[in-house]
């Protein structure tokens, strides 16, 4: 398999840990994000002091970079903030656009040009990611539920930059300088609204935080930013509904939470569209390595 296609999966069932890990943790959602990243930053620098990159730690990582950490914390805020004004499955439903807008964002102005397998692909992950959530998309009318839904398209908007800004990083940047840098930016921003909640943090719950550190931190980030470095936006947008299904794998495994027939039906969607994206990736990238041994050769 195609490393940054595995390395794009892992990135989306690693995130998909950091909502049983917050149920665990039992800290705001401002704590856990803020130790999620600062550890992840942390784990990070000693990876390369122990390996010996210090050069690639102190680099400057220039402006995209430090704007990427931002948006990274930018979706994290506006998600917790949309959640406060309007239901979880609102926020949620807005939120996973971002894949979409970054394949359209990508297709009209970085020239990834979106064909028609990409783009029933994507939509196809995107319909079963709608029957995951049970077409659950409620509209009341308040004023304050107006309010949480231009919160998480805000979210959302962030998440999308964050995929295709992370295109736009110059290819000198190495992929480790970037990871660490974005975490460290994300977390000095998330840093004034983790001190608002005062959470008093004991015993077992710091285990879940460094956790929250590693797994959805330090290795999701890290991975994330090396899929995106080489996959199409499209290609990652759709890899990145499998976070989702790690979402609910997970309350169904730890919490007993149960999936109807239209919610599995959904997961099998998602599924099936990123086995087909990554299988056509793979095919692209076999195709186009014999005409780049042709034009070194011919050099």
């Amino acid at each position: 398999m195609n490393p940054h296609i595995l390395a794009a999966i892992l990135a989306a069932v690693f995130m998909g840990t950091i909502g049983a890990i917050s149920i665990y943790a039992d800290v705001s959602a401002e704590t856990v994000t803020f130790y999620r990243l600062f550890i992840g930053a942390v784990l990070m620098t000693g990876f390369l002091l122990f390996t010996g990159q210090k050069d690639r730690m102190l680099a400057w990582p220039g402006l995209k970079v430090l704007v990427t950490g931002g948006f990274l914390a930018g979706f994290v805020v506006f998600y917790i903030v949309a959640m406060s004004y309007t239901t979880m499955a609102n926020a949620v439903m807005l939120l996973y656009l971002a894949p979409v807008t970054a394949s359209i964002t990508a297709h009209f102005f970085m020239g990834e040009r979106l064909t028609g397998s990409s783009t029933a692909l994507i939509g196809v992950a995107l319909f079963g990611f709608a029957m995951m959530m049970e077409f659950n998309f409620n509209l009341s009318g308040r004023m304050e539920e107006a309010v949480g839904l231009f919160y998480a398209l805000c979210a959302m908007l962030c998440y999308a930059a964050f995929i295709v800004t992370n295109r736009l990083i110059p290819e000198q940047v190495h992929v480790l300088t970037r990871s660490g840098y974005q975490m460290l930016v994300g977390a000095l921003c998330m840093l004034p609204f983790m001190l608002q909640q005062g959470d008093s943090i004991v015993g077992m719950q710091w285990g879940w935080l460094v956790t929250a550190g590693v797994v959805p931190g330090f290795l999701a980030i890290m991975l994330a930013v090396v899929a995106l470095k080489a996959l199409p936006t499209a290609t990652y947008g759709t890899l990145a509904y499998l976070e989702p299904i790690t979402v609910v794998a997970l309350g169904w495994f730890l919490f007993g939470q149960s999936l109807n027939t239209l919610q599995m039906s959904g997961c099998a969607l998602i599924i099936v569209s990123g086995v087909i994206q990554a299988v056509l990736s793979q095919r692209d990238a076999n195709f186009q390595q014999p005409i780049l041994t042709t034009r070194t050769n011919h050099d």
